[in-house]
């Protein structure tokens, strides 16, 4: 992101102003470009600084650039197949840019449904998090075709720091997955080992700074870890119940391209353990919370108070 220079003069929309997508929104607001937004919580596009549309027909009728943040493919497509929904509103020359963790199966099938239609349906998987979704400094990877992807770039450079190009539809959103099985793998791993650590009564703090000069280093090490144990979860990024889904979807696509998926059980495990346990709608570094639960009522933390 190039910040207050960044000059595009495209109507830009955005659908799903929610944790992710509000913080993006208001990234490209603070630049000096009006957005129009919808979402099913009004209260959040106004909370984005975005210009509240009547409907997504109305969204789609007045920009040319649309941005899709939403949980999952199945909202997705209720939003662009619905009868006055995003598919049956745009038009010709519009782009869509679904910045939503999806099925790559459903995204191909919607850039087909939109390419019949004379729309660019653009493929874009986030990572950062909420911290860097507010700092306007996301990577991207994103799939379809090549030319849409530079002729957006001003928008997206609005809100992003690295735009990586991945290849033909459905290709960011895999990649996305891929990256978020990862992500999913350090977090719940490292949970698991911070609560050993702590009942074997070592000093976390200690612990994170080995790790991190040492080969277990990975993100939530050096991320998430140093602020957990002092009791601040990081709240704004994806929940257990979305981080489920993500390694779910990485499951389901492994099977699909005929690859054997021998360590998704362990981070399927740990978050559906802690929707279980009543973390569904929680941050999901709350994961070391739920693996505590069942190891004796273990709390990184001296506070000790659940879902801080």
């Amino acid at each position: 992101m190039s910040g207050e220079t960044d000059v595009t003069d495209k109507r830009i929309g955005f659908i799903g102003l929610g944790n992710m997508g509000g913080r993006m929104t208001g990234s490209i607001v603070r630049t000096g470009h009006e957005v129009i937004g919808y979402d099913a919580k009004t209260d959040n596009i106004a909370a984005a600084g975005a210009v509240a549309a009547d409907s997504v027909a109305d969204l789609a009728a007045r920009t040319d650039v649309v941005l899709l943040s939403l949980p999952d493919s199945k909202v997705v497509e209720a939003v662009v197949y619905g009868d006055t929904g995003l598919l049956a509103s745009s038009r010709s020359g519009q782009v869509v840019v679904d910045l939503s963790t999806s099925s790559p199966e459903s995204t191909r099938r919607i850039a087909e449904d939109f390419a019949a239609r004379g729309v660019s349906y653009l493929d874009a998987g986030i990572s950062g998090g909420a911290a860097l979704a507010e700092k306007g400094q996301l990577t991207l990877m994103v799939g379809g075709d090549s030319d849409v992807l530079d002729s957006v770039r001003d928008v997206l450079d609005l809100f992003s720091r690295d735009v990586f190009y991945t290849g033909e539809s459905g290709a960011g959103h895999t990649t996305k997955l891929l990256n978020n099985f990862l992500n999913a793998v350090a977090l719940s791993a490292t949970a698991e080992v911070m609560v050993a650590a702590k009942k074997a009564g070592l000093d976390l703090a200690t612990v994170l700074e080995v790790f991190n000069k040492s080969s277990g280093v990975n993100f939530a090490t050096l991320n998430r870890f140093p602020k957990i144990i002092t009791g601040d979860y990081l709240k704004g990024g994806l929940t257990n119940t979305l981080m489920l889904k993500d390694v779910t979807l990485y499951a389901d696509l492994l099977g699909r391209l005929g690859v054997a998926s021998l360590n998704s059980a362990g981070p399927m495990a740990s978050f559906g353990l802690a929707r279980a346990l009543g973390y569904a709608d929680e941050i999901s570094n709350t994961v070391v919370d739920a693996i505590g639960d069942i190891s004796g009522g273990v709390r990184l933390h001296e506070a000790g108070e659940s879902k801080s």
